[in-house]
């Protein structure tokens, strides 16, 4: 059930974020979530969206260096603890996290995280094991 992120390595100078949303909203492509984590010199933009196959071609196209990335999605309850429940399942699976962003629902009460773990599938039976909802690309597209 992994998602597909688009990770797009960016030149940190004024204008770079700009022009590529602008580039995926001329490809029609609309971001559900995001994170941008930089350095001195350069960033990544991470990106959730409607169309992966449509984003990766036009942030190439448009010169950028680009890849896909699978991810998990989890549905949280918005709520103190509801992360830690989902990471603390993953952790004592014995997999390690990399990075999660999360972002809201319209749904009062509920969150999405965006998890990057070494092994998918195990963190994915970790989730479910203890009760914590593993979302499809298709869920998160429909928002």
């Amino acid at each position: 059930m992994a998602i597909k992120q688009i990770s797009v390595f960016v030149e940190n100078r004024m204008g770079t974020l700009v022009e590529i949303t602008k580039t995926l909203a001329a490809a029609d492509v609309d971001i559900r979530a995001l994170s941008l984590a930089d350095t001195t010199d350069f960033g990544i933009l991470r990106l959730i969206v409607n169309d992966p196959e449509r984003a990766i071609k036009a942030v190439k196209d448009a010169g950028f260096t680009a890849n896909v990335t699978e991810v998990i999605g989890v549905l949280i309850e918005d709520k103190p603890g509801g992360f830690s429940r989902a990471i603390e399942s993953i952790t004592n699976a014995g997999i390690s996290v990399e990075y999660a962003y999360a972002f809201i629902t319209p749904n009062i009460g509920d969150a999405y995280v965006i998890v990057r773990v070494e092994d998918n599938e195990k963190a994915e039976a970790a989730l479910k094991k203890a009760g914590v909802k593993v979302v499809e690309q298709s869920e998160i597209i429909s928002i």
